[in-house]
């Protein structure tokens, strides 16, 4: 059995794979820690389906996943360095692939776990760290991921079964915000690989509960987007304009779906209510 710890303010964020934590709770992580407050990275996957050595894609030629999984792993050790994250979880579950792979058929794929055995496992850590609060995605796993779809429906079930959690967020990506962005980037020439997001792609703007103001660690969230740097894609935040990457890395949106304490309908900080 999990030892349970003495109680304290506790952040805990649920993410799907190596690399998930830095966008989009990145700066929460920082900012939390700084304040004192612990803070706890759950990643479910090993992120086989990441692209190998020199951006070998998951299915060519050359492909490892056993060595993609390893470095993998690696880097989100240099990752949650700089972001100050305290507790990393791993869950090890085997990488699902973008929605439509064929590794989505693999039995023990982390979509292909029964939720309620990787909730039972969630729910544990739950008890060991007691959150108060707890991030993770939407129910399309913000953009439809199997995996983040998956990771979403296990913290739902982890934080019911427990009852531990106060609060409980979904990150959110202000879909006015990133209509906005897709603007800057076409007029800094960036072509989407030919395929553009689509335009309802983002949180209705009126749903956002909660903005946090994170600009002064949006240098600890570069570094720790770059030591992901076999995820090419990843960087490709990098490449913008110092304003852009400001503006993308500067605050963390999120909608709150449950509270059990009384806080603002509009806040600028996941612990308003618990502190």
């Amino acid at each position: 059995m999990l030892e349970t710890m003495d109680p304290q303010l506790t952040l805990m964020a649920v993410h799907a794979h190596p690399d998930d934590e830095v966008l989009g709770t990145g700066g929460i992580f920082a900012r939390y820690a700084e304040e004192g407050i612990r803070t706890v990275l759950v990643t479910c996957t090993n992120g086989e389906q990441g692209d190998g050595p020199d951006g070998v894609k998951p299915g060519e030629p050359g492909h490892d996943e056993a060595a993609v999984r390893e470095r993998r792993l690696a880097e989100l050790r240099d990752s949650v360095a700089h972001l100050g994250i305290e507790h990393v979880e791993l869950l090890g579950y085997r990488d699902s692939g973008m929605a439509g792979w064929d590794t989505n058929a693999h039995d023990d794929a982390f979509a292909n776990v029964p939720v309620e055995d990787s909730a039972a496992r969630l729910g544990a850590l739950m008890e060991k760290y007691r959150p108060q609060v707890v991030v993770t995605y939407d129910e399309n796993g913000a953009y439809g991921h199997p995996d983040h779809i998956q990771a979403h429906r296990i913290a739902v079930a982890a934080a019911k079964l427990t009852g531990i959690p106060r609060k409980f967020y979904y990150t959110a990506i202000p879909r006015s915000g990133f209509r906005t962005l897709m603007e800057q980037l076409r007029a800094n020439g960036e072509d989407f690989g030919g395929e553009e997001p689509p335009a309802d792609f983002g949180t209705p703007d009126e749903l956002i509960t909660t903005v946090v103001d994170v600009m002064a660690y949006t240098e600890r969230k570069r570094k720790a987007l770059l030591a992901h740097a076999s995820q090419g894609d990843n960087i490709t935040f990098l490449r913008m304009p110092e304003e852009i990457q400001r503006q993308v890395f500067g605050r963390e949106a999120f909608v709150r779906v449950e509270s059990a304490v009384e806080a603002p309908d509009r806040e600028d900080d996941l612990f308003a209510g618990l502190r």
